[in-house]
């Protein structure tokens, strides 16, 4: 008996739904990030793993929303945006869940002590990143609002200051990123070298989040000014 998916069933209309699913899936990846920090700097590694599961299935059903994007989504949307833009953007929120994903494995798999010097400041980054993801949620799901009214009006004009607001975010991202580069540069004679690399490598991927989610944004407001 022939089954239908029921993502393929959503594209009768529009391929929107799917890719704010695919948001959502996305987001709670990150979300995830934030309590994974709080678990490792309470030592707490049973905590640790559970969040990484967490994030594994989060991760397994943006995938497979992504595939069933991919597998169905027409030649021709109809549209008043490119099959490629569209692409273009679904790739950019899966990067978000990808790079959560890359965070818990790295996370657990080295359980780095966090550097003193760190201070509240990994949190306040880690917080801050997952801002902007959430920030990215709430501008895709007005996506279909904007398609309603053609990229215009007063919508346009309110989901532009949206994603300029996600852009502030990501910039506060980037500052509390540049401190904890500092803070980790003058613990490093008293850290493992090995530590250290893996350290500059998890503040990288923190940022990624905020910076993917930004690539989102920037996506979107490009179809609105054209």
């Amino acid at each position: 008996m022939r089954t239908t998916s029921p993502i393929a069933t959503l594209f009768g209309r529009s391929p929107i739904k799917p890719l704010q699913q695919h948001m959502q899936a996305a987001q709670q990846c990150a979300a995830e990030v934030i309590l994974l920090f709080e678990a490792l700097a309470a030592g707490e590694n049973e905590r640790l793993s559970e969040h990484r599961k967490k994030i594994d299935g989060f991760e397994n059903r943006a995938d497979e929303i992504k595939n069933e994007i991919r597998a169905h989504l027409p030649r021709s949307l109809f549209m008043p945006i490119d099959r490629r833009d569209f692409l273009d953007m679904l790739n950019a929120q899966d990067s978000i869940a990808d790079t959560a994903q890359d965070i818990a494995d790295l996370v657990v798999l080295r359980q780095m002590p966090i550097p003193a010097t760190f201070g509240d400041t990994l949190q306040r980054y880690v917080v801050r990143s997952v801002d902007a993801v959430n920030q990215c949620r709430l501008v895709i799901n007005e996506f279909d609002e904007l398609l309603a009214v053609s990229f215009g009006g007063r919508e346009a004009a309110r989901v532009t200051e949206m994603v300029a607001e996600l852009s502030r975010i990501e910039s506060e991202s980037d500052r509390l990123e540049e401190a904890l580069e500092r803070a980790l540069f003058d613990a490093e004679d008293d850290m493992k070298p090995i530590d250290v690399v893996f350290w500059y490598r998890t503040l990288g991927l923190i940022g990624d989040l905020a910076d993917y989610a930004e690539d989102v944004g920037d996506r979107l407001r490009l179809l609105i000014a054209r």
